[in-house]
């Protein structure tokens, strides 16, 4: 299994939310650079990133902490938030990233979603973020139709090959993950499945690793200490 250690970017800074909830924000670091660093110096060969003003109005206004981190670091970067077109996921490849998730398009965009897929095969992923057992859309503000494994088939046909999956009734409260819905998905699906939200202890790093999933996020533990990095990158190796 990987370790994802995720920054949450907003206003160029590196920020963690309380369930998807923009009005509870806290900011960790004016230098998102700095914390890729220590990723990188911890073992981490990933880093998650997300543009939350992004995910809010389909922009791209952190593309250039993006870049240099892509750049100024050996780690590959996957990026999400507000990807809606063919031609942001296009600035982001111009810009060093790995792999681009797309979440609120995967869900409205049908055509979008298969053309991107058909193009960059692999380097596509999908958000599915849960609320209630649907699929949560843009920023996690909207419901939308589909019940979560409904849709994670839908993409297993769709051609994609990652998922990541998101429990927001877990993510950013450090009660650990949802292992039931992983293991369900796991079990169901071919895809690669990243577990997210909620990942909140070295116990939850060795029980996701057991279900034999592709990766695991972890945000606000990395920045609060309770989760030592370096220890869970090793633990997982």
């Amino acid at each position: 299994m990987l370790i994802f250690p995720a920054i949450d970017l907003y206003g160029g800074k590196a920020v963690r939310l309380y369930k998807g909830d923009y009005q509870q924000m806290t900011v960790y670091s004016d230098d998102p650079l700095s914390v890729a660093r220590d990723f990188e110096n911890k073992g981490a060969k990933w880093v998650h990133l997300v543009d939350l003003e992004g995910a809010k109005n389909g922009t791209t206004p952190n593309i250039d902490v993006v870049s240099k981190i892509a750049r100024e670091t050996s780690l590959s970067c996957e990026i999400g938030g507000g990807i809606r077109n063919m031609e942001t996921v296009e600035k982001y490849f111009r810009a060093g990233v790995s792999r681009v998730i797309l979440g609120t398009a995967a869900v409205t965009d049908e055509t979008f979603l298969k053309a991107a897929v058909a193009k960059y095969g692999e380097k596509i992923a999908v958000g599915v973020d849960i609320k209630d057992s649907m699929v949560a859309i843009k920023g996690w503000i909207e419901k939308s139709e589909y019940d979560a494994f409904d849709f994670c088939e839908k993409m297993q046909k769709t051609g994609v090959k990652t998922i990541i999956c998101t429990d927001i009734s877990k993510d950013g409260a450090m009660k650990g993950a949802n292992h039931a819905l992983y293991r369900s998905l796991s079990e169901k699906f071919s895809m690669q499945i990243v577990a997210s939200g909620g990942v909140s202890s070295i116990e939850d790093v060795k029980k996701l690793a057991a279900l034999n999933i592709y990766g695991a996020i972890i945000g606000k533990a990395y920045y609060t200490g309770a989760i030592d990095l370096e220890r869970a990158v090793n633990e997982v190796r």
